[in-house]
């Protein structure tokens, strides 16, 4: 594998009309696919989502810039869908946000240095892991939002959520980034 297929062409904080592509198409996406979800009983409004994929997957592979739109406009969405209104829950908006954007960054900088496609793999999960747990560390603010305190922030909102988003950041984050390999190096990116 070569480290060009890995990483975008683009320079990183670049917004180009590419970026601006892909992160429409990721926040439709995400907004689209992430009503196929289900609150976890006894928390704080958290849901499994499987499409949560999408975001670190978006950063990643299309850079911060169009992994923290499509987090950031693609959970107001799914919100105002769901009925919560666009920014009731803004810091969680803003965690799915920079969610993305760690994932993008991090992939930049370590995907550099991974040549083979296993290694690579397992990267792609813990890097999207460490920025949904660096992320979601923010929504530490429901404590001044919600009223919650320390404990009952940890034991109903953010640890349901890591559970839940470890899965999808272990499984199917490295699982997107395995089919999309083959493609980006067929176009060339």
């Amino acid at each position: 594998m070569s480290t060009d297929s890995a990483l975008p062409r683009t320079p990183m904080w670049e917004i180009s009309s590419r970026v601006v592509v892909f992160a429409a198409v990721g926040a439709a996406l995400y907004a689209v696919l992430g009503l196929i979800s289900f609150t976890i009983p006894g928390t704080q409004n958290v849901d499994v989502r499987p499409a949560f994929a999408l975001v670190p997957f978006f950063g990643m592979r299309f850079g911060p810039i169009a992994g923290f739109f499509t987090g950031l406009v693609g959970n107001i969405v799914i919100d105002q869908i769901k009925g919560y209104g666009a920014l009731t829950y803004w810091n969680w908006s803003l965690a799915n946000a920079l969610t993305g954007l760690l994932a993008g960054i991090l992939f930049a900088v370590i995907a550099s240095r991974i040549q083979k496609e296993g290694l690579r793999l397992v990267a792609v999960g813990v890097i999207a892991w460490v920025a949904t747990f660096l992320a979601f560390l923010s929504t530490i603010t429901d404590m001044w939002v919600q009223g919650l305190t320390l404990e009952a922030w940890a034991a109903v909102a953010f640890g349901p959520l890591l559970l839940s988003n470890t899965l999808v950041a272990l499984i199917l984050v490295p699982a997107l980034d395995a089919v999309w390999e083959p493609i980006s190096k067929r176009i060339g990116r």
